[in-house]
């Protein structure tokens, strides 16, 4: 039987244990936290940078677009037995699992250019192919242990309080958001050839997945997993998805578009960046004691500054958001984000293609990160103390199964009818109307959530 926690200030309270009550931080909480900075860090260092990288090694951009579909039938497929198995053998082992697949991924990603193009049964695998193959391993911490990562917050957090909880470990996550990427731009400096300075990005990934593994297995307190009933295959699925809360359906609805639209052109952000726009930054900066300073980022270089500027927004209005949402409640929060979503695209495609213009739009996209932990709250909410990652696991394995077709979508409309088929000249692609068409099936989806969306009883 789960044992609620209940966090109690005194008088005494030390400054450390009262910065620890604001963020809601239990001893679970705080390791699943770190982990999650490890394992974001390693991810946000090398996935945003991923379609550049098959384009590098010879992949075309409509494959960017498949690309995109291959990573969302991953996560459609991997949520609900991930959140199965935590309820099953506890929620330790099964992030200690995911975790050692996904550092497998990130190194599969490491080696692939030294592979190279190798004939197998006479069918030629080019060096792209393997950044499929290291998506499947990489993607499994993130999208296996989202069910875990719930359970364990739902099972420490008081529900008046869900709000703030997620906040605390989406705070660390996010702040390896703004490291990784900023790091990756780094380090992507280090060559003039991007592929090599990507492979040092790689190899940082690999080190911080290990840390992460270790960490969270060394250090997780596994005294209170609740553990449920072995998987039962498709009627359980059935079953879990009769069963879910009803205030969950009309945000599932809402969500659902919103991530249908922002999945069309996520994949594409760095290419409108770094081939639509080919916005770099080339400055001088006139530090005291020391002189003028050349800068000179190429794109893809600056594509990770501008990343870091979007996570630096996104870490100072999470936790003020999910405050907020004590006294407004959790939708008008989880409204703002949705919108937010929605007008990026056709901000970001219709741009200047400058470099000013692009960091005010990507400052202005980490806003949509402030309705964050409120979404995660409205999801796990009304859920059973002790189901808590199938809950999670049925609501993502419905939202990211329809979202599976976006990216090919989306890059269908960018790219065109690929040359292979008969119909290639009937569509040659517009990346304008590839992301205004994003636009628009965001706004109905946010138009859909503030109609119909419910508030969570413990906020109302």
């Amino acid at each position: 039987m789960s044992k609620q926690r209940v966090t109690v200030e005194t008088e005494g309270s030390s400054t450390l244990r009262t910065v620890r009550q604001f963020f809601a931080l239990q001893r679970d909480v705080l390791v699943l936290s770190l982990a999650m900075f490890a394992f974001s860090l390693s991810f946000q260092m090398t996935n945003r940078f991923l379609p550049e990288y098959i384009v590098a090694l010879g992949g075309s951009e409509f494959l960017v677009g498949v690309f995109g579909t291959f990573g969302n039938i991953i996560a459609a497929i991997y949520p609900y037995p991930g959140g199965a198995l935590s309820d099953r053998i506890g929620s330790r082992y099964a992030l200690t699992l995911f975790g050692a697949l996904s550092t497998g991924g990130f190194l599969v990603w490491l080696l692939a250019p030294g592979v190279g193009a190798i004939t197998i049964a006479g069918v030629t695998v080019r060096p792209w192919v393997w950044i499929f193959v290291g998506l499947v391993l990489a993607q499994a911490w993130k999208s296996f242990g989202l069910g875990a990562t719930f359970a364990v917050v739902k099972q420490a957090i008081d529900p008046s309080r869900l709000a703030a909880g997620f906040a605390s470990t989406e705070i660390f996550r996010r702040s390896a958001f703004f490291v990784g990427p900023v790091l990756a731009g780094v380090l992507i400096s280090l060559h003039p050839e991007f592929t090599v300075g990507f492979q040092y990005v790689l190899a940082v990934g690999v080190a911080a997945g290990i840390a992460g593994t270790i960490v969270q297995h060394a250090l997780y307190d596994a005294s209170d997993d609740t553990i449920g009933d072995s998987f039962e295959g498709i009627a359980r699925i059935r079953r879990d998805l009769r069963e879910m809360p009803d205030p969950l359906r009309p945000l599932l609805i809402g969500d659902t578009l919103v991530r249908f639209a922002n999945g069309m052109v996520y994949v594409y952000f760095i290419i409108v960046v770094t081939r639509f726009f080919e916005v770099g930054l080339e400055t001088s900066l006139s530090i005291p004691a020391i002189g003028t300073v050349a800068i000179d980022l190429s794109p893809q270089a600056f594509f990770g500054y501008l990343l870091g500027v979007e996570m630096a927004v996104a870490l100072l209005v999470m936790m003020p958001a999910a405050k907020l949402a004590e006294r407004v409640g959790l939708k008008p929060i989880v409204a703002l984000g949705f919108a937010v979503y929605a007008v990026f695209p056709v901000a970001l495609i219709n741009a200047p293609g400058t470099p000013l213009a692009m960091v005010v739009l990507f400052a202005f996209s980490g806003l949509r990160f402030a309705g964050l932990p409120s979404h995660k709250a409205l999801i796990v909410g009304p859920a059973d103390r002790d189901a808590g990652g199938r809950v999670t696991g049925t609501y993502y394995l419905l939202r990211n199964t329809i979202v599976i077709p976006s990216a090919a979508l989306g890059g269908l409309l960018w790219a065109g009818i690929p040359e292979w088929l008969p119909a290639s000249t009937l569509y040659e692609g517009s990346p304008v109307l590839a992301f205004g068409v994003a636009s628009v099936v965001g706004i109905v989806g946010t138009v859909y959530f503030l109609l119909y969306g419910e508030e969570f009883e413990a906020y109302a």
